[in-house]
């Protein structure tokens, strides 16, 4: 049978500590990962603020990423179709598939735009209640680098 950890004033996060977490998801809506790297090297001291800020900025960079991936590998089939339009035919149509791949990555920038805000708002929200509330895959890797052993409350924080 797992027993919970005790509570101790180690993981109870301050008040500040949380609002602090809270900005750092809340600003990556509006700054893009600006915003939790410089709440992250302002508060480094904070295990609570660091392990939600660096969350936040893990997020933005990966978001970045496959968003220039994308557009840039949109951007190749859209200028190869044309290229290949333009030497296997001489009339003067658009390619078809300029019409299929610009909405698709269109809905991938908007998808990512939604995942977004969704995460800066949930998790924003979850901070600010003192719950060390993780994203997928990126908060459950970041927490046992984290600390050494120790496992943070499973509860929030509560007046």
């Amino acid at each position: 049978m797992a027993t919970q950890p005790i509570l101790t004033s180690q993981f109870i996060p301050s008040q500040d500590e949380r609002t602090m977490a809270f900005l750092a998801h809340l600003l990556q809506i509006f700054t893009g990962f600006m915003g939790p790297l410089v709440i992250f090297l302002i508060k480094q001291n904070s295990r609570f603020v660091r392990f939600h800020s660096l969350q936040a900025l893990i997020w933005q960079v990966s978001y970045i990423v496959l968003f220039l991936l994308g557009f840039a590998f949109a951007f190749i089939l859209i200028f190869a179709s044309i290229f290949q339009e333009a030497v296997h035919s001489h009339s003067q149509n658009p390619p078809i598939a300029f019409f299929l791949i610009f909405p698709l990555a269109w809905l991938f920038a908007v998808f990512g735009w939604v995942a977004n805000l969704t995460l800066g708002i949930v998790y924003g929200i979850k901070a600010n209640r003192g719950e060390w509330a993780t994203y997928p895959i990126i908060g459950k890797w970041l927490l046992p680098k984290l600390d050494s052993g120790a496992q943070p409350p499973s509860q929030p924080w509560m007046p």
